[in-house]
């Protein structure tokens, strides 16, 4: 939460360059304050575990946030109860209607397949189309990033010579980010998926800004320079065993599945896991709630309606 001084304050210039966020006392007396929504597209396949990932990090805040669950009518889920589905999410025509300060767009386990071949393809660009005009900020994370910034910039995906799955190292690139605030100069963060998209295809686009960077994994954040679309190519949702999950699925699946870099001690499954990006992930995700959500959305969300036209 930013810190409130009188803006007189002659530290309040230094505390601005140092990236500190503060909010002179005219601005705090004249804010108005009610919970905050939130819509998370859920699109991986155990759908329990990524709802208790995200829960995690959202609930690290000391604002009300209030989310509902959408998922895909157009696809059939054969890792989650239809019950589940039925008592806890909401379809798309549940809440056409609504309006939300902010949209949480999953990763999903269709990288190799084409965007068009996607089952729930055109139901999802069908909700990127109602975002523009009823949600303030999206968050979107690795697959679901790639199809963001190939829905709305055509920006095209392109293969891995082999599964990108570790936990590994990214530097800060844009440090006068709000996303980035808090962050030492480099940190770690997992990733798991077979595709990327390219700095070049991203450099194309003036409105896009890249925050983060890895040598092993490239591209690693991007934003709007509004804030309003965050792309998040890595995985810092994921648990302390979840890589190892996928790790001992793909084994019996006979798919021969490469380690997960820098993720074992001394490469040996059999060994502890160290956490490494808790911290990265804390911070990453209090940050955009912070501000690119809750400083900057209207306090009537109706007024997002209002100024897209509708």
């Amino acid at each position: 939460m930013p810190i409130k001084l009188d803006r007189e304050l002659p530290v309040l210039d230094i505390l601005r360059k140092e990236n500190v966020f503060i909010m002179d006392n005219k601005r705090a007396n004249h804010q108005d304050i009610r919970p905050i929504r939130f819509l998370i597209v859920n699109l991986m396949p155990t759908k329990e575990t990524t709802e208790l990932q995200l829960l995690r990090l959202l609930a690290n805040t000391p604002l009300q946030i209030n989310i509902d669950f959408l998922y895909m009518r157009s696809h059939h889920s054969k890792n989650t109860a239809k019950s589940h589905l039925e008592t806890f999410y909401k379809t798309f025509e549940d809440v056409k209607d609504n309006y939300y300060d902010g949209l949480i767009v999953t990763g999903a386990p269709v990288e190799t397949l084409r965007y068009e071949e996607v089952d729930y393809w055109e139901e999802l660009c069908q909700i990127f189309d109602w975002a523009k005009s009823h949600v303030y900020s999206t968050l979107h994370l690795c697959w679901g990033a790639q199809a963001g910034l190939y829905y709305k910039y055509g920006i095209p995906k392109a293969p891995l010579p082999q599964k990108l799955s570790g936990i590994f190292a990214q530097t800060i690139e844009a440090p006068s980010n709000p996303l980035v605030r808090g962050f030492d100069d480099m940190f770690m963060a997992p990733h798991s998926r077979h595709t990327e998209v390219t700095r070049a295809a991203i450099e194309q686009v003036e409105h896009l800004e890249i925050v983060a960077s890895g040598k092993e994994v490239g591209v690693s954040i991007v934003a709007s320079k509004d804030l309003r679309e965050v792309y998040s190519f890595g995985h810092l949702e994921y648990d302390r065993g979840t890589l190892d999950w996928e790790y001992q699925r793909d084994v019996k699946a006979g798919k021969e599945p490469h380690l997960p870099s820098h993720y074992y001690i001394n490469d040996d499954p059999s060994q502890a896991i160290p956490m490494q990006w808790n911290l990265a992930a804390t911070t990453f995700f209090s940050n955009w709630i912070n501000y690119a959500v809750y400083q900057e959305t209207p306090y009537l969300l109706e007024q997002l309606g209002e100024s897209a036209g509708i």
